[in-house]
């Protein structure tokens, strides 16, 4: 039995008078259009393929069905506030837009209306601060911890000093791509390498001046914060200008088959961060018995185990896991948006326990606080094997320079604080 529910705002005007549903309604703000649906597209099938494996083979979660309302933002900003508004009268335990630029539009509308919201790995890393963005969480990563984890493999690989190195960051010009900045400068501050910033308009099909003063500044490093069609033709062009790809690394956006597979054999040894490893999890076989080959798969079955169908699937697990720590400390299988928040808050997950839901290793190991809702901020280095077609990865689980970060982020959510009037505490 299919899950997904189109809404209109016709449906949500309606809704809103009604009272809630006795099922766990669970928005997804896709995008399977436009030049970054090839990114959204395998990252949607895989959250919505999980939640229904716990439909099929659970009967929910707490005795519970989970119901999926499927809105297309198409990645542009305007269009996921639309769904918000058009959902949100349904009785939505969570949002998770998959986009920074919505994510950012969102933070004072769920804070308002009391429904927590979950930035995977993106979004306002400052958010991280619970006692500011209470309803708001990050975990397992941030941004900042991305652009860390990178410094710090950069270090690893040149004996701990990167002084007098040249980096160039190639970014998004947009809120996502600019986001990793400033603890870039940080970073270059403290470790003596020089941070060249290069951004890309929207949505990134043009970058040939870019590369051109890549050619003729010749970093040693390029750090790409690219997403969509943006990584593809980053990719190419570093190829085209005789860049190393083994020296040009994109964050944990930038490292799917979908960046890598249309530039061929020239995109071999191209490097990219990741927040969960990649594998063939038992789960995977399970999504395919009870629910693709069921005919209840979000997709066609084609993107089952890459890199974005693993991690949307990772990210319906933190979903389910919060929704069940939050019926757990609510004492009913029926719970609202409050007590999820409560449930995401009180979340950890251990090895044991994904190794429990066949997927041991996916991620790191991480537990949630009022202080803290970002988790443990680690990530790792793959690398794409083109002959191969597959992501190989280069190291374990690598910690941020929290000295750094936590700062920054302090730093940032008081002035949040400020400018909005907040008095920050734990609900």
């Amino acid at each position: 039995m299919k899950t997904k529910t189109f809404v209109t705002a016709a449906m949500a005007g309606l809704l809103a008078g009604s009272a809630a549903w006795a099922e766990l309604v669970v928005p997804d703000l896709s995008y399977r259009t436009g030049p970054y649906a090839a990114n959204g597209t395998p990252f949607s099938d895989g959250y919505q393929d999980y939640l229904n494996l716990l439909n099929a083979r659970d009967g929910g979660i707490g005795g519970e069905m989970i119901r999926i309302n499927e809105c297309e933002t198409a990645y542009n900003t305007e269009k996921g506030v639309e769904c918000y508004e058009a959902t949100k009268g349904d009785s939505p335990l969570i949002y998770e837009p998959l986009s920074t630029g919505i994510t950012y539009q969102l933070i004072p509308k769920v804070s308002a209306d009391g429904i927590p919201m979950h930035t995977l790995g993106y979004g306002r890393t400052s958010a991280a601060a619970g006692e500011t963005f209470p309803w708001i969480f990050n975990y397992p990563a941030t941004y900042w911890d991305a652009a860390s984890v990178a410094i710090n493999y950069l270090l690893s690989e040149n004996n701990d000093d990167l002084s007098g190195k040249k980096i160039a960051l190639i970014y998004h010009n947009s809120a996502y791509g600019k986001e990793p900045i400033r603890t870039l400068e940080a970073l270059a501050s403290k470790h003596g390498f020089t941070l060249s910033q290069l951004p890309v308009d929207p949505p990134g099909q043009e970058q040939k001046s870019q590369w051109l003063q890549i050619r003729r500044e010749r970093p040693d490093y390029v750090i790409m914060w690219g997403w969509g069609v943006q990584n593809q033709v980053a990719i190419q062009e570093a190829a085209n200008v005789g860049f190393p790809m083994d020296h040009f690394i994109g964050n944990w956006w930038a490292g799917a088959e979908p960046d890598v597979m249309p530039a061929g054999m020239a995109a071999d040894g191209y490097k990219a961060l990741n927040m969960n490893r990649v594998q063939d999890y038992p789960v995977l076989k399970e999504i395919q018995a009870q629910v693709i080959d069921a005919g209840n798969g979000a997709g066609d079955g084609s993107n089952v185990g890459q890199v974005l169908y693993i991690r949307g699937m990772y990210n319906a697990m933190l979903t389910a896991e919060a929704i069940a720590k939050a019926q757990e400390l609510a004492g009913t299988s029926q719970i609202t948006a409050a007590q999820m928040r409560a449930g995401m808050e009180a979340l950890e997950i251990t090895n044991a326990r994904m190794a429990e839901l066949g997927m041991e290793g996916i991620g790191p190991e991480f537990k949630v606080s009022c202080q803290n809702h970002s988790g443990s901020g680690e990530g790792l280095v793959q690398q794409w094997n083109a002959a191969e077609k597959k992501w190989v990865p280069l190291t374990d689980f690598i910690t941020p320079d929290k000295s750094v970060i936590d700062p920054l982020i302090a730093e940032d959510a008081a002035a949040y604080a400020a400018e909005n009037n907040i008095t920050p505490g734990c609900l």
